[in-house]
């Protein structure tokens, strides 16, 4: 099996790498993307070293380019239709992504999901369809999946310690 070099390097990761890349003049340490998540060092509430994680922005900037071409296809079927799919991707969006530190991209996320659904829907007509305020009350009649968090990373950890 060959490692592809274009995809392999070696950078310093871990408790010390923030304070090496101080020192170095670098500013912060390197991150990776693995498996849809861009991992990065960060510190916890309480001031220790964590392997933080959130959703890679290549992966955010695909979902939304991939759900403004279903929009732009489909903006004229049943509303029912379009706001059950909405509501079907973002479950399962967020059973992947809600992980431990990963909320706020989350969220930020959802929102541009909503920005694209108003922009869309406005377009079902010659004149404008939605206001920000008639969206609003749109939303509430047909409302979409909030984020919360499905996987506790650190939860997991104490779980699986105590079984071993």
């Amino acid at each position: 099996m060959d490692i592809a070099e274009d995809k392999t390097k070696i950078i310093p990761f871990g408790r010390f790498a923030e304070k090496n890349a101080k020192r170095e003049g670098i500013g912060k340490p390197d991150t990776f993307d693995f498996l849809g998540f861009t991992h990065y060092c960060g510190v916890s509430k309480h001031g220790k070293f964590r392997v933080k994680r959130k959703t890679s922005k290549r992966k955010v900037q695909g979902k939304l380019k991939e759900t403004k071409e279903w929009l732009k296809n489909n903006r004229n079927k049943d509303i029912h239709m379009i706001m059950d799919r909405f509501k079907r991707s973002l479950i399962g969006y967020y059973n992947y992504y809600c992980i431990t530190d990963n909320t706020q991209t989350v969220n930020n996320f959802k929102e541009k999901i909503e920005c694209l659904l108003f922009k869309w829907l406005n377009r079902r007509s010659q004149r404008k369809s939605f206001t920000w305020d008639k969206f609003r009350l749109f939303l509430k009649k047909f409302p979409l999946p909030l984020p919360r968090i499905k996987v506790n990373i650190y939860d997991l950890r104490k779980e699986i310690s105590h079984i071993l």
